[in-house]
Parts: C-alpha cells; sequence; structure tokens
C-alpha cells in the first residue's frame, strides 16, 4: 500500500537547521508533515503522549538541550511503543566511534549534516525516498536497520 503522506517529527535546536530542513521539504515530490521539537524532554514528551500518532521516521539531532539525542535513542529502543520507530541521527559531527555506538544502539541511519543547503536538500530527499519505500514495500510497517556498512548514507550525485 502506497503511502499517502510520510509524516515526520524534526529534533533539532538549531534554528537554521530546522529552516532548510523544511526549505527541503517544500521541494520534495512526496506528501510531507513534519513536527518540530526543540529539545530531548519536548521530543520524548511527544512520542509517548497516549494522544499523539507515532510518527513514520524521526530525525534526531546529537546535541540538544535538556535530554540528548543519545539519551533520548536509548529511551526509544527499550520503550516497547516506540522501539521500531525508524531514527535517523542527523548530526554535524561524525567521529567514527560515535557512528558505531549509535548503530549498535539501534538507529536505522546516520546523516552528516552538509553545510551547503543544495547537498542538504538532496541528502533529505534521498533519505524520505529511501524510508517511504521500505514502509511501502513492508506490510508490516516496520522497517530493519541496514548492514552497518550501510549505516552511514552519503549523498548520491
Amino acid at each position: 500500500m502506497p503511502l499517502k503522506q510520510l509524516n515526520i517529527l524534526l529534533a533539532d535546536d538549531d534554528v537554521d537547521d530546522c529552516i532548510f530542513f523544511k526549505k527541503a521539504l517544500e521541494e520534495l515530490l512526496l506528501a510531507t508533515d513534519v513536527t518540530v521539537v526543540n529539545d530531548g524532554e519536548k521530543l520524548m514528551q511527544q512520542l509517548t503522549s497516549k494522544d499523539s500518532e507515532l510518527p513514520h521516521v524521526l530525525f534526531l539531532d546529537l546535541n540538544m538541550p535538556r535530554k540528548n539525542g543519545f539519551e533520548c535513542l536509548a529511551e526509544i529502543k527499550q520503550n516497547e511503543k516506540l522501539a521500531a520507530l525508524p531514527v535517523i541521527i542527523f548530526s554535524t559531527s561524525f567521529e567514527q566511534g560515535v557512528v558505531n555506538q549509535l548503530y549498535l544502539s539501534g538507529a536505522q541511519y546516520f546523516i552528516r549534516k552538509p553545510s551547503e543547503f543544495e547537498q542538504f536538500k538532496n541528502i533529505i530527499h534521498q533519505t524520505l525516498f529511501l524510508i517511504a519505500s521500505q514502509l511501502a514495500s513492508n506490510k508490516t510497517g516496520k522497517i530493519r536497520q541496514p548492514e552497518k556498512e550501510d549505516f552511514v548514507l552519503v549523498l548520491v550525485k
């Protein structure tokens, strides 16, 4: 069953990155709805609220106030209701040890935030089409974590 709309939750405290993310979605040939939270505590409140529907995918920044991305990822993966939620780590840092830890913690993919808007937009589009196609082709609505060599998403030109 094809997706009519991809519901996205973006957890990032960088205002510019949130603006770039929303602008990138405006140019996407896929219907999306994005909700933004600016700190880890708000993220976890949003995800665990009885009234809120889970998004199809979460883009999670590592460096956020009140609760960082590592803490949020651990809570998400330990919560039975949230464990299957695809979490895309979206960060400016790119230390191999950190990337390995995130993979072992159950993140779906890792993206290093590009500094140029065009690259930013292209990696967001590429990632969302990947997620949408995986969700559409999987009858359970859940997607598996890729092999480790495919964990870090790089821009395909």
